[in-house]
């Protein structure tokens, strides 16, 4: 493996950075609302980074001293799987990073709960798990922090900043309770048309042991497509409360309460330096970092479905040559390309877990005429993921149907969280969680 020929210069500039920081700046406090300012930015109650030198966060629970770094960060009361965030720096860090959460309502917006409701300590945690790469072409920096036990359930915002105030970045996490059921059951769509491209599940919430008051008016259910918020469906109100069962029944009639099933996600594996894994079309080592280039991909828009196993959108990170991917995994530009005879009606991007889900300019794609495709490079790091091609269409939402199609056979998980404002309460809390997988692959 080629090393950096700065490395040791790297590694001195970590150690100074290190043994600098001390003394403890609290954040700023907070107010209400939809951001929050923390010390010089505003964080957004939505995933996001901040800062230009973060990247390849991962959210996810642990059990069992594993990580499943493809689990969402949904997690019971008891917090017996603890949740753990990972992220790298570019640069070496100038002072230590420190944690904040916030306690959120089933809208995302700040409850009015005061940080000593729902944390055991004070509101304030460093990270102290931080090493430099090992063996990189590019040198980065790796931080690792073991969320701690909150006191209640309900949506979680953790922000993530240097001492002193500087936005790094911000996650969403959720808290639940299992003091009602959830039944979950795929149906098929009342629209003929429907049919055949979209995902429908009715449900029902029992609860017999639990005491609600007034359920049709206190009770918010929100439903996922493979964990991702940016295109979850709200329902305020059941269809039908059957009082004698102690049950509220959810059916859906309109188009626009299901899901888009769309089509299994692309794939490309990059965790190899010496061997092109799958969706992969050839590498240059020479280059510094390595390039890699995806196999050009095709509008499936008018093709039939066709099954392959997928990660749902996600992704991990991974080198098969020296095994500890938080250290020894390199960073490389990856090129992605799609065919297309002519411009899509608005911007492309590559799409999905990758960016957050969401339309990021650095993931942004060139129309080449010449060539009759789109083309895109990325700095990511080695590993397996997964994604669409997305136009922006024109309400600025992700359309993936445009370039992947949509089908009613595609493999997808489902999650349903549900809320609920106890009597006296200021704040909502998650009583129930239930998930399902539509169309599982045998």
């Amino acid at each position: 493996m080629i090393q950096n020929p700065n490395w040791k210069h790297c590694l001195l500039a970590f150690a100074i950075a290190a043994s600098s920081i001390t003394g403890c700046v609290p954040v700023e406090s907070t107010g209400t609302g939809g951001a929050t300012t923390s010390g010089t930015g505003s964080v957004r109650f939505e995933d996001a980074v901040y800062a230009q030198d973060v990247r390849s966060v991962q959210f996810y629970s642990r059990s069992l001293n594993v990580g499943d770094v493809l689990a969402p960060p949904v997690v019971p009361i008891d917090q017996s799987s603890p949740l753990v965030l990972e992220f790298d720096r570019m640069t070496a860090p100038r002072s230590r990073a420190v944690v904040k959460f916030y306690h959120c309502n089933a809208d995302w917006r700040p409850s009015q709960l005061q940080p000593l409701q729902y944390v055991q300590d004070y509101n304030e945690f460093y990270i102290m798990e931080v090493e430099p790469s090992a063996g990189t072409k590019v040198p980065y920096w790796h931080y690792r922090f073991q969320l701690p036990r909150v006191k209640i359930s309900g949506n979680y915002l953790m922000e993530v900043t240097e001492e002193g105030g500087n936005l790094l970045l911000s996650r969403r996490f959720s808290i639940f309770e299992e003091l009602v059921n959830v039944g979950l059951k795929p149906v098929a769509t009342p629209g003929a048309g429907d049919r055949y491209v979209r995902q429908q599940l009715d449900f029902n919430i029992f609860y017999a042991q639990y005491p609600l008051v007034n359920p049709a008016q206190e009770i918010k259910v929100v439903m996922r497509q493979n964990h991702r918020w940016d295109n979850a469906k709200y329902f305020s109100r059941p269809t039908f409360i059957q009082d004698s069962q102690r049950r509220l029944e959810y059916q859906l009639f309109e188009p626009e309460q299901a899901f888009l099933g769309l089509n299994e996600f692309r794939a490309i594996d990059t965790r190899s330096e010496r061997f092109s894994g799958f969706g992969v079309e050839r590498r240059d080592v020479s280059a510094n970092p390595d390039r890699v280039y995806a196999i050009t991909g095709r509008s499936r828009a008018r093709e039939a479905y066709s099954t392959q196993p997928d990660a749902n959108g996600k992704f991990i990170f991974g080198s098969r040559e020296y095994g500890n991917a938080p250290l020894n995994a390199d960073y490389q530009q990856v090129t992605f390309s799609v065919q297309a005879l002519e411009p899509a009606p608005g911007p492309v991007y590559i799409f999905g877990g990758l960016s957050d889900w969401q339309l990021q300019e650095p993931f942004r794609m060139t129309y080449d005429a010449e060539k009759q495709a789109y083309t895109g490079t990325v700095l990511l790091k080695q590993g397996y993921y997964n994604y669409y091609f997305a136009m922006k269409g024109a309400n600025g939402q992700p359309d993936p149907w445009y370039f992947e199609g949509s089908h009613f056979a595609t493999e997808n998980v489902y999650d349903v969280l549900v809320y609920y404002r106890p009597p006296g309460s200021r704040a909502d809390q998650i009583i129930g969680y239930s998930t399902i997988q539509f169309n599982p692959q045998k």
